[in-house]
């Protein structure tokens, strides 16, 4: 099922009003401001949904990647997002944090999944691009993070080589990268 906004019910066969009253009838359910779902469609995060309908280019990225990778056990308190710098931040009302990465490096490793339970896709970060960026971001974060998920990875068998080279393409993360990796060596 996909979601509905009131400026598209016209789509679906109705008015603004109706899709009100359809609302308030319990027919559909308001996940977020100006969006909406059938009642009966099956569970879906709704934080993931108000993300990809906000943002065409939202990208799931850090903690939030991480754990959708199993490459941390860090139960992330907001969805991580991420979207290129210089765009207009959305307003939301889910537990949402925004994150503006580099426009030039934005697609690096970028994916599109499905959300599930829904039609709707969403941008992710490969587990690759999310370590990288854990080194990057490790002030905002903690080096934890990233050491962790680093050690999850390598476990899984993981490369080096592909987090190297990777984090040559993005800046602030090659140097501590690699002393992590001699650290576990």
């Amino acid at each position: 099922m996909t979601t509905l906004r009131p400026g598209r019910a016209a789509d679906r066969g109705m008015s603004r009003s109706s899709l009100y009253r359809a609302t308030a009838a319990g027919k559909f359910e308001r996940i977020a401001r100006g969006l909406y779902r059938p009642a009966d469609a099956p569970p879906a995060d709704w934080d993931w949904l108000e993300a990809a309908s906000r943002r065409a280019d939202a990208t799931i990225c850090l903690t939030s990647a991480l754990a959708y990778h199993d490459l941390t056990d860090a139960i992330p308190d907001a969805l991580d997002i991420a979207i290129p710098r210089g765009s207009r931040v959305p307003a939301s009302e889910g537990a949402i944090r925004w994150h503006l990465f580099a426009r030039e490096t934005f697609a690096i490793g970028r994916a599109q999944i499905e959300i599930p339970g829904s039609a709707e896709i969403i941008g992710i970060y490969s587990p690759q691009r999310s370590i990288v960026d854990a080194f990057r971001l490790r002030g905002e974060f903690g080096y934890e993070l990233g050491r962790d998920a680093l050690r999850a990875w390598l476990r899984q068998g993981g490369k080096p080589s592909e987090l190297m080279d990777l984090a040559t393409r993005i800046p602030r993360s090659k140097g501590p990268l690699l002393q992590a990796l001699e650290l576990l060596a």
